[in-house]
């Protein structure tokens, strides 16, 4: 899998903004895919380790049957890190490493999944956007934390959501994955809607752990990958 729009990504944090505000109007809230016939997903995930040359990013893409989610492929790889940890910037420092990864995929996904928000972020353009954007695929948004907008805190019930507002707009959604714990924010990255993308998230949640599935199993990947660097 390559991209179907090609940028430079090692560039400062004003260009990185103005590179997002160029490509936010092409993100698209319009399902590209039904739910119904979606046969594969991808979790994707990056961690970092310090080593003599640098900081190195170790990206990991997590294939699963859906809605069986049962793993069928998975890639590691790795790159040197070149931009700043900036808030609202994580695609720059994070998708080199991913790109690597999702080139040696041997299998398809219908939808990427990402440890990150999409269409929730102030310029609207978050890392699934970002990387649904220049790839051309249905991607949706997961995150631990909110990065922007307001909303009714949702039952504390597996499956309770509320939506996710900025400025008057929904933006996203808000998915009480793990009962007890934090909400998840869902939002969609590109060629899927809020419904869809909640409707996905909620099939790729268990109610035993706050991600999903597929990106835990990604997060769980680079823990694997990087802990022999993270011994020494």
């Amino acid at each position: 899998m390559k991209p179907v729009i090609d940028h430079e990504w090692n560039v400062g944090p004003t260009e990185a903004r103005n590179i997002q505000r160029e490509l936010a109007p092409r993100v698209s809230l319009i399902n590209a895919i039904n739910p119904k016939e979606i046969r594969r997903v991808a979790g994707v995930d990056n961690g970092y380790v310090k080593l003599a040359d640098g900081v190195v990013a170790f990206a990991a893409v997590v294939i699963m049957d859906f809605p069986s989610l049962e793993v069928t492929e998975t890639i590691i790889a790795n790159r040197l890190v070149t931009f700043p940890y900036v808030p609202g910037l994580l695609t720059f420092r994070e998708a080199p490493a991913i790109l690597a990864a999702l080139e040696l995929l041997s299998l398809e996904p219908d939808v990427l999944l990402f440890d990150g928000h999409g269409y929730a972020h102030p310029r609207r353009f978050g890392i699934a956007s970002h990387m649904g954007v220049i790839l051309d695929r249905p991607s949706i948004g997961f995150a631990k934390s909110r990065l922007v907008g307001t909303y009714d805190e949702p039952a504390d019930e597996f499956g309770a959501t509320a939506t996710l507002n900025d400025k008057g707009e929904p933006i996203g959604a808000v998915l009480r994955s793990y009962p007890g714990h934090s909400p998840l924010f869902i939002s969609p990255g590109h060629k899927i809607s809020i419904a869809s993308a909640t409707q996905i998230a909620l099939a790729c949640c268990t109610g035993t752990s706050l991600m999903p599935v597929p990106t835990q199993a990604a997060h769980n990947a680079v823990a694997e990958a990087t802990r022999p660097f993270r011994r020494k």
